[in-house]
């Protein structure tokens, strides 16, 4: 046994570690505990990321668990191609992986029907990982439930190996290369800076772009600068915000790497957010957050503590088009079930008065207003009142 589950017996004589995690920030963001416990359990061992072109952009010269990242080739269930990528076939990048005579390989990706073969493919003396019904298995696996926590669905895979957790709580390093650009583009300070940002690739993770600008124009008015952060694809989403806040706030679509956006946000006193890959990273940096969830995700992805982050939920279950309930997983003797082809937002009716409150009381108020004023509604009376 060992500290928050059984541990598994650790693996002699390791001197080099493959995991496969290719996906987005916030997936990353979610296994890093995992990549730490690994890297506490096996200090000598070289451990190699399988992901994708940005994390290798990412991770090079920054500290953390990570010594190299091998780009994984597009494939499905692995990662989408990136614009102008050669696509080398996943044959060929088997046949140089296995090369690199892996001790252990770990499947930190998902239920594993299409990455558990990768992973296997690599030669490794021990393969360990998670394991849906319709996934092979691996040499040790835990079977891959959908309602968990990915920080703890990833921890459990280590300890498979006998690596216990050193921290539920996702680090992520800010370096000062990360701050000399954050301060290139955005220039110092001239009053706390809190930063909001409305996108999520899912459009049903998407609080109404006019609730974000309600926020954004409540803070200003409390006296802070007001970023509003987005990807190149979310640039009409953040000039929506922009446009309907009616009061100066500053946008930053682009402009920075994933380092720097970390830098960004570590400068800043608060982000607010949908349940998206900048909000985990933010925390992941120190920040203070509010994250508008969905509940079902909430389950996956919310921040365990509230000292600092506040997930702010919609109880919708239902389709806002079709009624379709979407509870993947709960219940799977009842048709219809799952999955539905509109992607309309699932936290609309999320109130912006229970944001803003939320928003005060972790900021504090750049000219000391909210301070301890604010509080949130109580759960029951949110939901009672709220009819969801």
């Amino acid at each position: 046994m060992g500290g928050l589950w059984p541990v598994g017996g650790r693996v002699p004589d390791v001197g080099r570690i493959a995991v496969l995690r290719a996906n987005a920030l916030g997936d990353f963001i979610f296994v890093l505990p995992a990549l730490e416990a690994l890297r506490s359990a096996y200090p000598e061992a070289e451990l190699v990321l399988l992901g994708a072109p940005w994390h290798a952009e990412l991770l090079r010269d920054r500290p953390g668990p990570v010594d190299r990242v091998l780009v994984v080739p597009p494939a499905p269930g692995i990662r989408a191609a990136d614009p102008a990528e050669p696509a080398p076939a996943l044959a060929e990048f088997l046949d140089t992986a296995r090369r690199e005579r892996f001790d252990l390989a770990l499947q930190l990706h998902g239920g594993g029907a299409n990455s558990n073969p990768i992973v296997s493919g690599l030669g490794a003396r021990v393969t360990a990982g998670l394991r849906a019904e319709d996934a092979p298995p691996l040499d040790r696996w835990i079977r891959y439930v959908y309602y968990q926590h990915e920080v703890l669905r990833y921890l459990e895979v280590a300890a498979l190996v006998g690596a216990p957790a050193t921290s539920i709580l996702p680090s992520f390093p800010v370096t000062d290369a990360d701050r000399a650009e954050s301060l290139r583009a955005l220039g110092p300070p001239t009053r706390p800076r809190v930063a909001v940002h409305p996108g999520a690739t899912d459009t049903r993770r998407r609080w109404p772009a006019e609730r974000f600008a309600e926020v954004a124009r409540e803070l200003a008015g409390d006296g802070y600068e007001v970023l509003v952060t987005g990807t190149p694809a979310e640039r009409d989403l953040v000039d929506r915000v922009v446009a309907a806040a009616g009061v100066p706030v500053r946008p930053l679509v682009g402009t920075l790497s994933i380092g720097g956006l970390a830098a960004c946000y570590a400068d800043c006193v608060l982000l607010v957010a949908n349940d998206t890959g900048p909000l985990h990273l933010a925390a992941a940096v120190g920040t203070a957050t509010v994250g508008v969830y969905w509940v079902g995700n909430l389950i996956n992805s919310g921040h365990p503590l509230r000292g600092r982050h506040r997930p702010i939920v919609s109880w919708t279950v239902r389709c806002p088009v079709c009624g379709v309930d979407c509870t993947r997983g709960l219940y799977p003797d009842r048709p219809g079930d799952g999955e539905c082809p509109h992607r309309d937002s699932f936290v609309a009716d999320v109130p912006v008065v229970e944001v803003v409150a939320a928003a005060r009381e972790l900021s504090g108020g750049a000219r000391g207003v909210g301070g301890g004023e604010h509080h949130l509604p109580r759960l029951d009376v949110a939901f009672g009142d709220g009819g969801r």
